[in-house]
Order: structure tokens, then C-alpha cells, then sequence
């Protein structure tokens, strides 16, 4: 899809609102917590791992019927798993010798939502 952006406009004053920057600096979060944010953000820009949770929105499900069902290895599913592991958006459970995967929390399933949402608007 080819989208051409339209130029960025700007101020061509240089005056500054010291009231507005000094607000809005003391709501900002702490540069730790923006770059954890960024983090997280950065692993929802893999359409894979957004299949994987997608999937996993729909039903608990183990690495070989994600693989199965994404048509991919169960060794790149695990890599995917990992990842998504790290980021606390999927838990596991053992059952026997069978790992079972589901969303972290209700928020993972929020988050999917809201994009879902503001992409249709």
C-alpha cells in the first residue's frame, strides 16, 4: 500500500508556552518506563507474534497446533514463544509432557482490541 505523507507542519513562531511544557513534563513517566514501553511495543511489530496472540486470544493452545495452524516449525514458534514470554504477554501451564500457552492477562487481549479498533476507524 503506497501512502504518501503530507508535509509535517510547524510553528513559525518562537515563543514558548512555559505553562504547557512545564504540565506536560510532570506528567511524563520516568525514562525507564518509556523505554520499557518502547520494548514492549516493539514486539507487537512482528506479524508472526501478532498471529501467535491472535491465536491464542481464540483458545489455549500448544507449540505444535500453533505451528499447525500457522503453518510454520514448531522451532520458530518456540523462538516466537520466547519472545513473547519475556514481554509477559503469554503464560504456559504443563499438563503432562504437553506445555499449553495462553494470553498473559485480560490487558494483552485490550491491547489487540484497541488496535483492531483504531486501524477500522
Amino acid at each position: 500500500m503506497s501512502h504518501i505523507s503530507p508535509p509535517i507542519e510547524r510553528c513559525d513562531c518562537e515563543v514558548i508556552h512555559q505553562d504547557v511544557v512545564n504540565q506536560v513534563r510532570s506528567t511524563l513517566p520516568s525514562e525507564e518506563s518509556l523505554y520499557d514501553l518502547a520494548e514492549l511495543y516493539k514486539v507487537f511489530g512482528d506479524s508472526t507474534r501478532i498471529k501467535i496472540l491472535w491465536s491464542l486470544d481464540a483458545a489455549e493452545m500448544c507449540v505444535c497446533d500453533i505451528a499447525v495452524l500457522l503453518n510454520m516449525t514448531q522451532s520458530s514458534i518456540s523462538h516466537q514463544l520466547r519472545i513473547l514470554k519475556q514481554a509477559h504477554l503469554v503464560k504456559n501451564r504443563k499438563e503432562g509432557k504437553i506445555v499449553f500457552y495462553s494470553l498473559d492477562d485480560e490487558h494483552v487481549r485490550q491491547i489487540l482490541d484497541q488496535g483492531m479498533i483504531h486501524l477500522t476507524e
